[in-house]
C-alpha cells in the first residue's frame, strides 16, 4: 500500500495507521462507490498471505491467524466501513468520485478545510489494517470486517452474509470521542416524501430570482442534533414563509435546492423564483430584517449564518412555476414539519433518546422530494416517530405519496459486557492520566453498525471506540493526531490482555 496522499503525514505517529489512512484519502469511496478501494485491500492483503473474503454485500473480511501460542483462543473482530460521506463548501471545485482528499496539518490537527475528510470512518478502518500488518503484536486469530455503504443506509451491515464472522468479541472503531467507550446506540429508518404539485406559466414581466441560506456550520444528524444548529432547508422554508406573508403574490416557487446528504446537517440551502420586478427592493429588505431576526437567535452558535436574493437579466423568469395554492401547501407542510430534538432519554441521562433530520429537500419541475433521517434509542419510538412524519404528508391528499424504509436496530446497552470489563482495566493501565484512568461509558445517538450485526450475531460481546474527530459529515471535518496514536496503544494493548475464551 504505497499510494501516495498530499503529505501532512510524513511525520505522524504511528506511521503504519498514517500510511493507511493516506491511501483511503487518494482513493475515493464515496457510499456505494467502494469497489476500487475494496479490490486494493483486498488485493493487498492477499500480497501479505491474508485470507479474504467478500460477500453479497459488497463487505470485505479479512483473516488473521493468531500470534504464536494463540492460534487456538477465540477470535475478535475488528470493524469499521469503507465509505464517507462526501460534503464540500458551496464554489469547492472536488469530484468525490475522482479527485482525492486533501488534508492539511492544523496544530495538533488533520483537516480537510473544503471538503469531509474521511476521518469517519477511514481512521478506524486504517488502525484495522496496521493491526493486520503489524507482525510483533500478541492477538487472538483476527478477522477485519469493513463494511460498504454504512453512511447512506446501512446496506453493508443489513446485507452482511449470516454465519461468516467466527470470533466472539467485536470491536468497532466508528466512534469519535477519545476515553469514551460506547456501548449502545440508536436505530432508526428512513420517512420520504415524493409530492407532485400543480404549475402554470410565469406572469409575463416578471424576472428570475435567487434566494440562498449558507454559512451554517452543519454536522452529524445524529450526534450534533442536539448542538441548537440551524437546518438551511428549515430557515429558507421559514423566510419563504415570512416573504411570501409580507408580499402576497410578489414571487412565486420554481425550485428548491436544500441539504446533500441523509445524515448530514443541511448547511445550505436555496430557492428558484419568478419575481416581479417591482416588488424586488421590498423583497430584499424583508428578507434582510428577517434573517437578522434569525441570526439573532442563533448568535453564538451559526454566526456565519447569510441570506440573499440575486436576481437574473429583467424579462427572464423561469417556467412554470408553482401555482399560489400549491406554493402555499408546499411551506405550510415543510415549516410544519419536525426536525430536531423529539425527546430525551429517561433512562440515559444527556442522551438524545428520539431525533429526527431533514437532510434533503428538492423540487424541480413541479415535483417536491424530501428526506427525513428518524433516529431512537427506542425501535418503537423511532417507527412512533416516523409514522407521525408520514402522516403530517399523507394529509396532503393522493399526489403526495409518502414511503418509510431502510429500517435498521439499535444497540442495547450491556452493562456487564466482559469486553467493556477488561477495556476498562486496560484503560486505566495504559492512560492513567486520561480521565483519571477511566474510560466514560456512553450511549451513542447514532447509528452503529453495532446493532445491525449484534441482531445477525446475538452472541458477540461489543464495544466500540476511536479517536477524537470534530464535525464528522461536514467540510472542515478534523481528527485529534495525539488522539489516533492513543487508539492505537488502546487497541493493541487490548488485544494482547484478551483472554483465551
Amino acid at each position: 500500500m504505497n499510494a501516495v496522499a498530499p503529505l501532512p503525514f510524513a511525520d505522524l505517529t504511528p506511521a503504519p495507521v498514517w500510511r493507511h489512512f493516506a491511501t483511503l484519502c487518494a482513493i475515493p469511496r464515496a457510499s456505494k462507490h467502494e469497489a476500487a478501494l475494496r479490490g486494493h485491500l483486498a488485493a493487498w492483503a492477499a500480497g501479505r498471505g491474508l485470507a479474504t473474503e467478500q460477500d453479497d454485500a459488497g463487505n470485505l473480511l479479512i483473516r488473521k491467524a493468531g500470534s504464536p501460542g494463540r492460534e487456538n483462543e477465540a477470535g475478535v473482530i475488528l470493524q469499521g466501513h469503507l465509505d464517507m460521506v462526501c460534503q464540500k463548501n458551496g464554489g469547492t471545485e472536488h469530484d468525490f468520485h475522482r479527485d482525492p482528499i486533501r488534508p492539511v496539518r492544523d496544530g495538533d490537527w488533520l483537516v480537510a478545510p473544503d471538503t469531509t475528510l474521511g476521518a469517519d470512518n477511514g481512521l478506524g478502518v486504517a488502525l484495522a489494517l496496521a493491526v493486520l500488518e503489524a507482525d510483533g503484536l500478541s492477538h487472538p486469530p483476527l478477522e477485519v470486517l469493513l463494511t460498504v455503504d454504512e453512511e447512506a443506509g446501512m446496506g453493508g451491515a443489513l446485507g452482511l452474509q449470516p454465519g461468516w464472522l467466527r470470533g466472539t468479541r467485536l470491536i468497532n472503531i466508528d466512534t469519535e470521542e477519545w476515553g469514551h467507550f460506547y456501548l449502545g446506540c440508536a436505530g432508526g429508518l428512513d420517512v420520504n416524501v415524493d409530492w407532485t404539485l400543480p404549475n402554470e406559466p410565469a406572469p409575463a414581466g416578471w424576472t428570475a430570482g435567487r434566494i440562498e441560506v449558507a454559512g451554517l456550520r452543519g454536522g452529524h444528524s445524529g450526534i450534533d442534533i442536539d448542538k441548537g444548529r440551524g437546518n438551511a432547508i428549515k430557515l429558507l422554508v421559514r423566510l419563504l414563509r415570512d416573504l411570501a406573508d409580507a408580499h402576497p403574490g410578489a414571487f412565486r416557487l420554481t425550485g428548491l435546492d436544500g441539504g446533500t446528504a441523509r445524515n448530514a446537517l443541511a448547511r445550505e440551502a436555496s430557492a428558484t423564483i419568478a419575481l416581479n420586478p417591482a416588488s424586488l427592493a421590498d423583497l430584499q429588505a424583508t428578507l434582510a430584517e428577517r434573517a437578522a431576526v434569525i441570526g439573532r437567535e442563533y448568535a453564538g452558535v451559526e454566526d456565519r449564518l447569510s441570506a440573499r436574493l440575486s436576481t437574473g437579466a429583467p424579462g427572464e423568469a423561469p417556467s412554470p412555476i408553482l401555482t399560489a395554492a400549491a406554493q402555499a401547501a408546499l411551506l405550510a407542510a415543510f415549516n410544519a414539519a419536525p426536525h430536531g430534538v423529539a425527546r430525551m432519554s429517561q433512562s440515559v441521562a444527556g442522551v438524545v433518546e428520539t431525533s429526527n433530520n431533514l437532510g434533503v429537500l428538492t423540487l424541480a419541475a413541479g415535483r417536491a422530494r424530501a428526506n427525513f433521517m428518524v433516529r431512537s434509542l427506542v425501535d418503537s419510538a423511532a417507527l412512533a416517530h416516523a409514522r407521525a412524519i408520514a402522516d403530517l404528508f399523507a394529509l396532503l391528499g393522493p399526489d403526495c405519496r409518502v414511503t418509510t424504509g431502510d429500517n435498521y436496530p439499535g444497540w442495547r446497552p450491556n452493562p456487564d459486557s466482559p469486553l467493556l470489563a477488561l477495556a476498562q482495566q486496560v484503560f486505566a493501565r495504559e492512560f492513567p492520566n486520561d480521565n483519571g484512568g477511566t474510560a466514560k461509558v456512553e450511549v451513542i445517538h447514532a447509528g452503529l453498525e453495532c446493532g445491525i450485526i449484534g441482531a445477525a450475531y446475538p452472541e458477540l460481546d461489543m464495544l466500540s471506540f476511536g479517536p477524537t474527530i470534530r464535525g464528522a459529515h461536514a467540510p472542515g471535518e478534523r481528527v485529534e493526531v495525539a488522539s489516533v496514536a492513543k487508539c492505537w496503544q488502546l487497541l493493541t494493548a487490548l488485544l494482547a490482555a484478551l483472554p483465551a475464551r
